[in-house]
């Protein structure tokens, strides 16, 4: 059967997929990762209970006593919620010490890791395969004599079907009747292409018809997911995902792409609740200190973020950007960039969701001063763009008889800055220099000097000078600047935004400027 023929069959039948997430146990082989006990627990509550996931493996056995302890944990609440069936630790052929641990943690089941190709057998273990298979046997009798359940990994079975397929059929002729609950089969080295993976699966399931295979895929060639649904489209029941993908190496197929590839794409059936995505990765996130790439599909910062300007403009009219990834489904919302890209449809966008409505002139400042920011590589939220509006409208008052012409500060290594201001007021041009001890220092010192020698007036002390990012902002886009001048017996106050934070500091002085002269 062709893959076209077999994306159309599973459109008809619709198969249900379990999802066995993985982040605690493979997860946690990242490099840098090392959850708490109660992390472990947090996430294990999230999966379970928020997101729904069919079964999470926690742990391995016998690594620590902390993670000892945080089996413990996460199986006391599975049991109390009635979900510990759902909880499966990594154990070891190694006679009765990993079904011990694992039965002294409260839990049921046991995932059993054993070698999937004849090179892990002979040369890891240095046994022969008939060996390797009584060590098995007898784990698997003394987990039924503790009622723990046996889930089987055949580790390296990508290698094996490649170079050894008769060993690994040795293993299942072997195994398959011996009350083994499912087959999990990993791409442990991420050598396969989905190509293969169809290959090795439709063997398998055609010499063992009735046994429940899972897919464990590996990114090493970025393909884990390719892997994961092609093992799916051949007949796999279930599929081992991890939270951002985290695991060893390169990691594993990330929970959130493959949950909308299979809904979407092959119209199969799972338990997640896909509302629930964006939240367990940002935990994960944060408990792991593993960033997610902005761009990462699904749980990415930027994925739901349209830039350009006729891409707002097309979701305005019918929504013609929109596909079947749209953000409420994963709990999040559609977002428009502000920037040199964005254009009036975009601005327009923001600001009807702000609830401002600006006239068609005003909209065209508020767009060229974003593209001004766009321009110095800054990057505007929607936070940012009240205060752009309220700055911009205020700082463009034709009334203004205090206007900037031209400055120039400088600074150099050992120097004391220098500035050179020209400026008009009430229709005259003025300029002077000044040095001072820093470059807003030295720029009111030669304004002061215009106003003592040209005007004969004098210039209101600064009483107090704050910088912070304005109220609501996200980014470092912006700089507030909020200046407190004393002008004889009254104190005048101003404030202005700017990328840099002499230009506010200028903006706010050139307010009190034209307060002054009002």
């Amino acid at each position: 059967m062709g893959t076209t023929e077999q994306v159309s069959k599973y459109k008809r039948i619709q198969p249900f997929i379990e999802i066995m997430d993985s982040t605690l146990r493979d997860g946690e082989q990242t490099s840098g990762v090392s959850f708490l006990p109660h992390e472990k627990l947090m996430i294990a509550r999230m999966l379970l209970r928020d997101l729904n996931v069919d079964r999470i493996e926690v742990a391995s056995a016998r690594v620590s006593e902390g993670e000892k302890e945080a089996v413990k944990m996460i199986c006391r609440y599975a049991s109390q919620a009635g979900m510990l069936e759902r909880v499966e630790v990594l154990g070891f052929v190694d006679g009765r010490l990993s079904i011990d641990w694992i039965a002294e943690c409260g839990c049921k089941t046991v995932n059993l890791l054993a070698k999937g190709s004849y090179k892990h057998c002979t040369q890891q273990l240095h046994k022969s395969p008939e060996e390797h298979i009584d060590d098995i046997r007898h784990s698997l009798a003394y987990a039924k004599e503790k009622g723990i359940q046996v889930n089987l990994y055949l580790e390296d079975w990508s290698s094996g079907m490649k170079d050894s397929p008769e060993y690994v059929y040795q293993m299942m002729d072997a195994l398959c009747r011996s009350g083994i609950k499912r087959f999990l089969l990993p791409d442990t080295l991420g050598i396969m292409n989905p190509l293969q993976c169809v290959e090795y699966f439709r063997k398998m399931i055609k010499r063992y018809p009735d046994c429940h295979f899972d897919f464990h895929g590996h990114n090493d060639y970025d393909l884990a997911v390719s892997n994961s649904l092609a093992a799916v489209l051949s007949g796999a029941k279930g599929l081992h995902v991890t939270v951002n993908g985290l695991g060893e190496r390169c990691g594993n197929a990330p929970l959130s792409s493959v949950q909308v590839i299979l809904k979407d794409h092959f119209h199969a059936k799972t338990n997640i609740r896909e509302d629930k995505l964006n939240d367990i990765s940002r935990a994960v996130e944060g408990y792991s200190g593993i960033a997610i790439a902005s761009n990462q599909p699904i749980i990415g910062e930027n994925v739901f973020t349209q830039v350009a300007g006729v891409h707002a403009d097309g979701d305005k009219k019918d929504n013609l950007y929109y596909n079947d990834l749209v953000p409420e489904r994963f709990g999040r919302k559609r977002e428009y960039a502000l920037g040199k890209n964005s254009g009036r449809a975009n601005i327009a966008k923001n600001l009807e969701e702000l609830g401002l409505e600006l006239t068609p002139e005003q909209t065209r400042k508020v767009t060229q001063r974003i593209t001004e920011l766009g321009d110095r590589k800054e990057i505007v939220t929607q936070d940012d763009l009240p205060f752009i509006v309220s700055d911009v409208l205020k700082h463009d008052a034709p009334e203004d008889k205090v206007k900037l012409l031209s400055y120039m500060v400088s600074l150099a290594y050992g120097l004391k800055p220098i500035a050179s201001v020209k400026v008009e007021i009430n229709g005259k041009q003025y300029a002077a220099d000044s040095t001072g001890d820093g470059q807003y220092d030295a720029f009111v010192k030669a304004l002061r000097i215009i106003y003592k020698e040209y005007l004969d007036r004098t210039f209101p002390i600064l009483e107090n000078y704050a910088v912070s990012i304005p109220p609501g902002g996200r980014t470092d886009a912006l700089v507030q600047t909020v200046i407190t001048w004393r002008n004889g017996d009254k104190l005048l106050r101003t404030r202005a935004l700017d990328a840099d934070q002499t230009e506010a500091a200028i903006k706010a002085t050139f307010k009190m400027l034209n307060m002054i002269e009002e």
